[in-house]
């Protein structure tokens, strides 16, 4: 399985990071040793001083495809959690003045927490679904869906132009704004609508 997670497709976050809002899906890709299943602490790696949350919708695939047309798209997932996409700022920053990849910033082990999976019928509103981050008992991200610049069916026929989905496959598909730092002793606590999905404390 992999990991594809998609960049800036919230205008707010764009502009939090100075960066400008995408004409066309941004992506990347994380290893299978990123996944980190809730329940578990999250560890701050030695080589990075300033790591980020990002919270995240996250799509399940539920079948292989390639070249997806838009309106198939509904067709390859029916399932929604939320994730944590933990990002090396300052290794990120680093590379981009350098012109250089950031997958380290962004790859690395432990780097992806993804919750248990609910069905997007269980949902209140399926069609602009809540989501939010709280850090130590505050509420630092809260985004909806119908924020996103992409949709879910957009990026799923963007993404399988270039990489083939595969059934268990995971789609990130952005933050919202709000995405700041973590040290050890925080308490990060993830909800899709009011249902805590990740508890995880931050060492």
């Amino acid at each position: 399985m992999k990991i594809i997670c998609i960049g800036r497709n919230y205008a707010e976050h764009a502009a939090e990071l100075n960066s400008a809002v995408p004409k066309e899906p941004v992506f990347f890709i994380k290893p299978e040793t990123a996944l980190m299943r809730a329940g578990y602490p999250f560890f701050i790696p030695a080589f990075s001083s300033n790591i980020h949350y990002e919270v995240e919708l996250v799509l399940k695939i539920t079948r292989v495809g390639k070249n997806i047309q838009e309106r198939f798209a509904h067709r390859y997932y029916h399932e929604i959690g939320v994730g944590i996409d933990f990002t090396a700022r300052d290794i990120q920053n680093q590379c981009k003045d350098e012109g250089l990849p950031w997958e380290k910033a962004k790859a690395f082990d432990g780097s992806a927490p993804v919750s248990q999976f609910v069905s997007l019928n269980s949902l209140r509103d399926d069609e602009n679904i809540r989501f939010s981050l709280q850090k130590n008992g505050t509420v630092v991200q809260t985004g909806f869906s119908n924020d996103m610049i992409f949709s879910f069916n957009h990026l799923i026929a963007y993404v399988s132009q270039f990489v083939t989905l595969k059934t268990g496959d995971f789609l990130f598909t952005g933050t919202p704004a709000g995405v700041g730092s973590v040290q050890a002793g925080d308490l990060l606590e993830a909800f899709l609508e009011d249902k805590k999905m990740l508890h995880i404390p931050v060492k």
